[in-house]
């Protein structure tokens, strides 16, 4: 009686598998034929590197998109408004000042500015909504954010595009620079936002994430008027490597989960001090988010940072050359590895952790882009 009970239990429990809907494959499904479109057209042009990188992404979004269902969504409607933005510019660059559409909306920087548009209004009715109380403020800041999610992807893909339409030498991904990795950023932050604040059930976190988002997108701003950052450039030698492909947006990844769990930290002294306690979500919420975004940053982190150990190897025949860019990321992975440790071995919570991951934010920022600001090595070329 008892082995057919356990195998009654056994049988009845659905596997991972077994839980995916047929829209799952269909999504899974049209993701391969879509990177194997691509590598059949342009595979001639690719590497070894970049192909495996294609292939591999697949299964990647697709299994993304399993966990995380909006997934599902956002990528067909970003591919499908870079496609038709694409199209509109008929292989001539120019017309990016002629056509409507392109000069409004869907150009590269017009979509980048109608993301930094949505994240301020994302972050003003997030606001509105944490302090009278409105769910329909933090619903209409939660449908921005999407908003200014869907822009900026649909931006950097079209900016990779129009990259090429300048020259097939000045074509490359744009993750190369402090304008295109600030944008990186704030979409890296927001998404992982809107994966926290669906899996918690709870948007009063939105007026706290949005601000440091919103904080990036001005700078961003800045640096477009008093630079001209928009402008595409060619890659510098030393960023002229399939490396850059994935050390960047792994980088990233730590850069944004740090400064969400930082603002989240922020959230958690206010609670704790009894201000907006009754907004908020609970201690235990806003411990648990802060542990896992911590968590998230640092797995990304360690492998952006041995990555571009290997990275400097091939560039500049040596793993580590204590430049100041590589010291004040050992500093930032030390941080953080001091306080996942603190938290296993000692179990540290509350005040003092959410202290410690505040400051955090300040290393962070340093180390993003205070280095570029106040130091030089080899990392120059990210130089204000």
């Amino acid at each position: 009686m008892e082995l057919s009970q356990t195998h009654t239990t056994y049988t009845q429990a659905p596997g991972y598998f077994k839980r995916l809907t047929p829209l799952d494959w269909i999504y899974a499904l049209a993701l391969m034929a879509a990177a194997l479109f691509a590598l059949n057209r342009y595979g001639a042009y690719m590497d070894v590197y970049e192909k495996c990188i294609l292939l591999a992404a697949a299964p990647t979004f697709a299994a993304l998109g399993w966990h995380w269902k909006p997934v599902r969504w956002l990528i067909p409607l970003m591919a499908l408004l870079a496609l038709f933005a694409i199209s509109l510019y008929e292989g001539n660059l120019d017309l990016a000042n002629k056509k409507f559409l392109l000069k409004y909306m869907l150009s590269s920087q017009s979509a980048i500015l109608w993301m930094g548009t949505m994240f301020f209004l994302s972050t003003l009715f997030y606001l509105i909504g944490l302090v009278s109380r409105s769910p329909f403020g933090s619903s209409v800041g939660s449908a921005l954010c999407w908003a200014g999610v869907v822009l900026g992807l649909t931006g950097m893909m079209v900016r990779w595009y129009e990259s090429y339409l300048i020259g097939a030498d000045v074509g490359h991904i744009p993750i190369s620079n402090l304008y295109e990795v600030f944008i990186l950023f704030s979409l890296i932050t927001a998404m992982f936002y809107l994966y926290y604040e669906q899996r918690y059930n709870t948007r009063q976190l939105g007026a706290f994430v949005l601000l440091v988002i919103s904080a990036a997108v001005g700078f961003l701003l800045w640096y477009t008027v008093t630079r001209d950052a928009a402008d595409i450039q060619p890659l510098v030698p030393a960023l002229q490597s399939w490396w850059m492909k994935i050390h960047v947006p792994a980088n990233f990844i730590g850069y944004g989960t740090f400064s969400l769990s930082a603002m989240v930290a922020a959230a958690y002294l206010l609670k704790s001090s009894g201000y907006l306690a009754d907004r908020l979500p609970s201690l235990e919420v806003l411990d648990d988010v802060m542990y896992k975004a911590i968590s998230v940053g640092f797995a990304f982190f360690t492998v952006a940072t041995i990555l571009g150990a290997l990275w400097a190897a091939e560039a500049w025949g040596g793993y580590w050359s204590w430049d100041p860019k590589e010291t004040w990321a050992l500093i930032v992975w030390l941080n953080y590895a001091a306080w996942l440790h603190m938290r296993l071995m000692t179990g540290l919570r509350g005040r003092v952790a959410a202290w410690w991951a505040l400051v955090g934010l300040l290393v962070t920022t340093f180390a993003f882009l205070g280095v570029n600001m106040f130091l030089s090595g080899l990392h120059s070329y990210g130089k204000l």
